[in-house]
């Protein structure tokens, strides 16, 4: 034990510092109780169950030991001690990589193949899962799922509904009137509407007393205008 000045004190590898002084660490599978201070020697105490130093150490509290999950496909290899921490290994079926658990062996790849459409794998899982449906869950989709991600939904736009229905309605309404109108003009009901508009309008034109129209190349079926109580009429397509 030593002590220097603080801005000049640099402790060995073997010790740390405390304030102005260097202590020596404790011992790997323990941790420091009490620090040194001037005559006075520092104290250690071992890692207490679950906890461990794995190196020498000027430190109060010991880590915590490591758990192997089942759901991550690892098991236990080695318990934790006060001197290490614990150790895992793959489950049967899986093998490490890049600090992830993946399908296989403890010693042998993987062999992988893509998801299927209509599904995906992140990377984390065994095999691939459907992409959630936005529809099902009364979502709107708002990203479409790859075979690495899955879809994303967000809440329906109770205005973009209204828009959608009210759009719907009139283009269901503007084909309906063009399919009419195609039809009666296929089936001659059209014609035969104008025909009778224009004959209605023709039987009411009034004529002077002459039953032949001035200037017309077809004289119409003549009757005594004088001796009759009637207008004379002409028909309509003599105008057309």
């Amino acid at each position: 034990m030593r002590s220097s000045s603080v801005s000049s004190l640099r402790c060995p590898l073997t010790e740390y510092q405390i304030g102005d002084e260097c202590c020596p660490m404790c011992p790997a599978g323990s941790r420091v109780e009490v620090d040194c201070f001037k005559f006075l020697s520092r104290s250690c105490l071992p890692c207490s169950e679950g906890t461990f130093t794995d190196r020498p150490n000027g430190r109060r509290r010991c880590d915590q030991c490591s758990t192997c999950d089942p759901g991550s496909g690892l098991k236990l290899k080695r318990k934790c001690e006060p001197s290490s921490d614990t150790v895992c290994e793959p489950m049967e079926g899986f093998f490490c990589w890049f600090s992830c658990v993946c399908a296989g062996t403890p010693s042998v790849d993987a062999e992988c193949s893509d998801c299927s459409s209509g599904s995906f794998s992140n990377g984390s899982s065994t095999s691939c899962q459907p992409h959630t449906q936005c529809e099902e869950l009364n979502l709107r989709l708002i990203t479409a799922g790859t075979a690495a991600a899955d879809a994303q939904c967000g809440e329906k736009s109770f205005i973009r509904i209204v828009v959608w229905i009210t759009l719907g309605i009139l283009v269901f309404l503007l084909v309906i009137c063009i399919l009419g109108f195609l039809y009666c003009r296929r089936s001659g009901k059209l014609q035969s509407f104008q025909e009778q508009g224009l004959k209605l309008l023709g039987d009411v034109l009034v004529l002077k007393p002459s039953c032949v129209l001035a200037g017309a190349s077809e004289q119409l079926p003549s009757f005594s205008c004088k001796d009759s109580h009637i207008p004379c009429l002409i028909p309509l397509r003599l105008f057309i």
